[in-house]
């Protein structure tokens, strides 16, 4: 699952019926990845960053993203706590290639590209490395439809499906297994094996998915890391979610990345 449409909720789709022929594995994939999304959505998130001793520290972030042509862009501002205030983040989906993504860290002091060589470093401590927020071209793995219908947390009507890359050099992962609510096309839970050890690494649930507006929205996500047994909530306040509103161009500048300010 592509993190930052799970931050930005732009992984939602309008609420379709069980399709009424054989699925394949593909067409599972392709069916999660063609979702209509909101074409402007500003949120608020809670990153919740939870030690295996249980200690919790908590970020808050403003979001803004927008969808032209397909191609979805995001924007995050870190406001709390004062460590991390003052970041900001963003990345463009291109239509051919990697996305395009830039960061200001204000210790730095300057907006910076993030090197496809940093793609398995951590996204800002959290459990989701660049990769795992990167989008993911379908036709990048070949996948294996498991089940057609298997209940998963919480979910009865899921499509299990195992994807695995057809280039493994460029791939975090030796391959993953999705469910798919086939209610949303959301994928509800993600397991994902390493390459060193066959073994699963990391899982991704949503924890909690509403239809808001037409668009089924994951307002809770957790992602663990079972090697280490730290784990990453994602909670998104329902109350500060908008979509569909215009939001500012100047949002998705690197002036704004530079320096936080938009002219009215």
């Amino acid at each position: 699952m592509k993190m930052t449409k799970i931050i930005v909720a732009a992984a939602a789709a309008l609420t379709v019926g069980t399709m009424a022929f054989a699925l394949d594995g593909r067409t599972v994939m392709q069916n999660a990845d063609d979702v209509k999304k909101p074409a402007f959505t500003r949120a608020q998130v809670q990153m919740i960053l939870i030690e295996k001793s249980g200690a919790k520290e908590v970020r808050v972030i403003d979001e803004w993203g927008k969808n032209e042509g397909g191609l979805s862009t995001v924007v995050m501002q870190f406001n709390t706590p004062a460590s991390v205030k003052g970041t900001r983040f963003s990345q463009k989906e291109n239509a051919s290639g990697p996305d395009t993504k830039f960061i200001f860290l204000p210790d730095v002091g300057t907006v910076r590209p993030v090197a496809a060589s940093q793609g398995s470093s951590s996204f800002m401590g959290s459990d989701a490395t660049y990769d795992d927020m990167s989008t993911r071209a379908v036709d990048a793995d070949t996948h294996e439809l498991l089940a057609e219908t298997e209940a998963k947390n919480g979910f009865a009507n899921c499509a299990k499906v195992k994807s695995t890359p057809k280039d493994l050099k460029e791939a975090q992962y030796a391959y993953r297994i999705s469910w798919v609510d086939k209610d949303t096309w959301v994928p509800v839970y993600v397991e994902m094996y390493s390459k060193k050890t066959g073994k699963i690494c990391k899982v991704l649930e949503v924890k909690s998915l509403k239809v808001i507006k037409g668009y089924p929205t994951p307002l809770v996500n957790e992602m663990t890391n079972l090697e280490t047994g730290h784990k990453t909530q994602l909670v998104m306040s329902e109350e500060r979610l908008k979509f569909d509103e215009p939001i500012n161009p100047a949002y998705f500048s690197k002036g704004f990345l530079q320096n936080g300010k938009v002219s009215k």
